[in-house]
């Protein structure tokens, strides 16, 4: 799952960014509006955290109408001092889903991204099964069958990712726009690589299904095609 922060406070921004990433999450950060609007125009993101007030031609409020106008409906939590109710309708009715008022728990604003990230699809659940693999996005826990699977925190969001798309053929941008934040080196052969391990992990020592696939010359694909 992929998350954009858009805050000028570089101390908040690094500390949910350090926080999320922690979590499993891929994360970008702008620290201003125009900034914030380009990646959230230009970006693929599962959710967006905006900040209300920032410096740029956009603040907070005019990044998600512009985002809402060009028809993205990323689920987007605001963070902001700004805690008049008459703020918190105007950041709703923009098309906000939540609005948290600073300062908060870092604990809250986690259950509340999980709490989005739920919503939008029936597959967003806590807890992913596929025939025998079992992953929970809570517990950060992994089995195929009774046997518990040990995954880094990457290995662990590729196959959440792969999961949550089951049966689609998953090309390497894909996976790189949602796995790895825009900040990260990636490799050309880097998503080869984590394949590679996750095979190692899931597949090789079992007998049976198959669930990490290659369809040639288009991409990766978790269990059985659509």
């Amino acid at each position: 799952m992929r998350i954009l922060i858009v805050e000028d406070d570089h101390k908040i921004a690094n500390a949910i960014k350090k926080g999320l990433e922690q979590e499993s999450f891929a994360v970008d950060v702008a620290y201003d509006g125009d900034d914030g609007l380009d990646s959230a125009l230009t970006g693929d993101y599962d959710l967006a955290i905006l900040d209300r007030m920032i410096p740029g031609e956009q603040d907070g409020l005019g990044i998600l109408r512009e985002m809402r106008k060009h028809k993205l409906h990323t689920p987007t939590i605001f963070v902001t001092a700004k805690d008049a109710i008459s703020d918190r309708v105007n950041g709703l009715d923009a098309g906000a889903d939540d609005y948290l008022v600073k300062p908060f728990a870092f604990e809250e604003l986690l259950s509340r991204v999980r709490a989005l990230l739920r919503r939008p699809k029936d597959t967003l659940n806590p807890v992913l099964k596929t025939d025998e693999i079992e992953l929970d996005t809570v517990n950060f826990t992994v089995k195929r069958g009774d046997k518990q699977i040990e995954l880094t925190t990457k290995e662990f969001s590729l196959l959440e990712y792969m999961m949550r798309n089951t049966g689609r053929i998953l090309t390497k941008d894909n996976i790189i726009s949602h796995v790895w934040d825009f900040d990260a080196d990636i490799l050309p052969n880097t998503v080869e690589v984590y394949i590679g391990y996750l095979r190692n992990k899931i597949d090789r020592p079992f007998k049976g299904q198959k669930y990490i696939n290659t369809r040639r010359g288009f991409g990766y694909y978790f269990g059985r095609l659509r």
